[in-house]
């Protein structure tokens, strides 16, 4: 007797429900990442146990480098720049220090959001190329000497003009482990002279001895 063929049918996925997961995935990811800006100015920052966070928004972020002479080495000095994450109230941060931009010096220094030059020069600076200014801007810095005249430096403009802006705005010194001790004193310091007390160090967390205090 012979064998009974048993037709077999061919099987067939559908893969739109996939598809659309996918796409919703897609979409979220796009939607809620915050995407990390090339920093003229690198900072490589100290290890600590601290796992306290940073808030993502409303930052304005004090970068503390050491100063390299025309051959490559630290000088001993060190220089200080800002960061800021709201491009909306940079524009009116910066309008806030009493110099005039064209709206193309404006559009240019709101979209680079990291700054650091002196006011007498941030306008020249503003419109070279953009490879000239991430070559000149790491040999620059905002100043922390008093101006004659004056009762703020030129640090404590920037830090007035945006808690004017916005008064909740919150600040973070982020310095690089080189950086000289006398710069980032002098930082606080100034700081503290306007009644700023209250700010984030960021660091790096560093893992090994984050499980040595964890487990005393």
């Amino acid at each position: 007797m012979g064998k009974v063929k048993v037709k077999k049918n061919d099987t067939f996925i559908d893969m739109t429900p996939m598809s659309d997961v996918m796409t919703l995935l897609l979409t979220f990811f796009m939607l809620t990442s915050t995407f990390v800006k090339n920093e003229p100015v690198k900072v490589n920052t100290p290890g600590s146990v601290s796992e306290t966070k940073v808030p993502e928004n409303g930052v304005l972020t004090i970068l503390v480098s050491p100063e390299k002479g025309p051959n490559g080495k630290p000088t001993g000095e060190g220089q200080v720049f800002m960061s800021y994450d709201n491009t909306n109230e940079l524009g009116q941060i910066v309008g806030n220090m009493g110099i005039t931009l064209t709206p193309a010096q404006k559009k240019t220094f709101v979209a680079e959001s990291t700054f650091g030059t002196p006011l007498d020069k941030l306008a020249a600076y503003l419109s070279k190329p953009a490879a000239e200014r991430s070559k000149e801007l790491p040999k620059m810095g905002i100043p922390l000497d008093s101006i004659q005249g004056q009762e703020m430096t030129e640090f404590q403009q920037w830090v007035n003009a945006a808690r004017q802006v916005n008064p909740k705005v919150r600040l973070a010194i982020k310095s690089d482990a080189d950086s000289p001790y006398g710069t980032v004193k002098k930082v606080m310091s100034e700081l503290q002279d306007m009644d700023e007390s209250h700010y984030y160090m960021i660091t790096q967390l560093d893992a090994k001895k984050a499980a040595q205090a964890a487990n005393k």
